[in-house]
């Protein structure tokens, strides 16, 4: 945990970019139990919640060829403050949600907020490489995973309670008062890098994209190992999962933010016992670990505090193999294609992400126990180890250190 303080000491630009991720991050998962909390009290069917699920993620994938170019093209804070002032937007129209004839404005919204979101996202891990390098890069996505850990860990956890005690509407709006903090955070941030704009128009930067990935395909394996972490995005499980087997156990708000809660403790411990272990050689060991976690959550799902527990089991190894996969990606590409390429990486995780809440969603209302869905989903982490160490030996990939 030392490497992490002294980085922020030494890194006064990354200091303040996490603190408002820590802002903003807590504030968000507000919004995610009081929408899950909102669905299940409509008494809304598992499509409808896979759904939702997904329209987190969609988002994020249909604006990310775009979103890539329009990074390369703009200075970083301005489009960081645009996408923060955006999502205060989104979040405060959400109370205006009270009833299932309104679930078309959920969607809408939803659609919004995670759009700007991924984008600040996409923008900030293509801001990160021009500033910092080497360990000290791996170290900031590992810092930032575990912000974004502990912030779900904690938000998830109050806001269960907050959505239990004060009601879904205060929950939005507290969301909102997190960005509006984070907004003015950043409005007062210098940012000094070089802004290389290219000359190019936007369709010209989409092509050229293109043939730098068909002139260097590991830069395309290395985006396909990432997506496989999108396998994790187990919102809609959990949501199912509480209302099939805990709802007569404790109240739908404590039991959603209890569960999510315990994955990410684990999410937070996990880079902080892994992230000096972990290279190249070993990610293969971190997909299998987190396949057999994922085994043992199925197992253990049918009771409450069992799950809780394999729920921290879980959590464990994702931080660090979506941080190292991430940071290996950004270490072998060019500066020059940092938003476009980062911007394709988050489309095709989130593309991961979506497809992962959709079966979901789709598996249950086929009478597939939530049981085997979540071993399905494990063995998926198997594949994606045959899978790295195929590229290990057929491609060029440098290491991070």
């Amino acid at each position: 945990m030392n490497e992490y303080i002294n980085l922020l000491k030494k890194e006064p630009v990354l200091r303040r970019l996490s603190s408002i991720q820590l802002i903003a991050y807590f504030g968000a998962w507000f919004s995610n139990i009081a929408i899950y909390t909102l669905l299940l009290d409509m008494k809304v069917s598992p499509e409808i919640v896979a759904f939702v699920a997904m329209l987190h993620f969609l988002a994020g994938v249909i604006q990310a060829p775009l979103s890539g170019s329009i990074i390369d093209m703009l200075r970083p804070k301005k489009l960081m403050l645009s996408l923060i002032f955006i999502q205060v937007l989104a979040t405060l129209f959400l109370i205006l949600v009270t009833n299932i004839e309104d679930l078309w404005l959920l969607y809408l919204l939803i659609f919004i907020k995670m759009a700007a979101a991924s984008f600040y996202f996409t923008t900030e891990m293509s801001l990160l490489p021009k500033i910092l390098h080497g360990s000290k890069l791996q170290k900031a996505n590992e810092l930032h995973s575990i912000i974004w850990s502990f912030s779900y860990t904690l938000g998830m956890a109050v806001s269960g309670f907050v959505v239990y005690m004060l009601g879904i509407k205060t929950a939005f709006i507290l969301d909102a008062f997190m960005f509006i903090v984070g907004f003015f955070l950043l409005y007062n941030l210098e940012i000094n890098v070089e802004f290389l704009k290219g000359k190019e128009n936007l369709l010209e930067m989409m092509r050229d994209t293109f043939r730098y990935l068909k002139r260097f395909p590991h830069a395309m394996h290395l985006m396909f190992v990432h997506a496989f972490v999108g396998l994790t995005a187990f919102d809609a499980l959990v949501a199912l999962m509480v209302d099939k087997y805990y709802a007569s156990v404790i109240a739908t708000s404590l039991a959603l933010g209890l569960l999510h809660a315990s994955r990410a403790l684990g999410l937070v411990i996990g880079p902080v016992i892994l992230g000096s272990w972990v290279n190249n050689k070993r990610v293969v060991y971190i997909f299998i670990l987190q396949a057999v976690a994922v085994w043992f959550w199925a197992f253990m799902m049918h009771d409450f505090y069992l799950s809780l527990f394999a729920s921290v089991v879980v959590g464990l190894f994702t931080t660090t193999l979506w941080s190292y996969t991430y940071t290996l990606l950004q270490k072998n590409i060019e500066e020059k294609y940092y938003g476009r390429i980062v911007a394709y990486n988050d489309m095709i995780f989130l593309s991961s992400a979506a497809f992962t809440s959709f079966m979901i969603g789709y598996l249950a209302s086929n009478d597939y126990s939530l049981e085997l869905i979540t071993v399905a989903i494990g063995s998926g982490f198997v594949a994606g180890g045959v899978y790295f160490t195929w590229i290990l030996k057929t491609q060029n990939i440098k290491d991070i250190a």
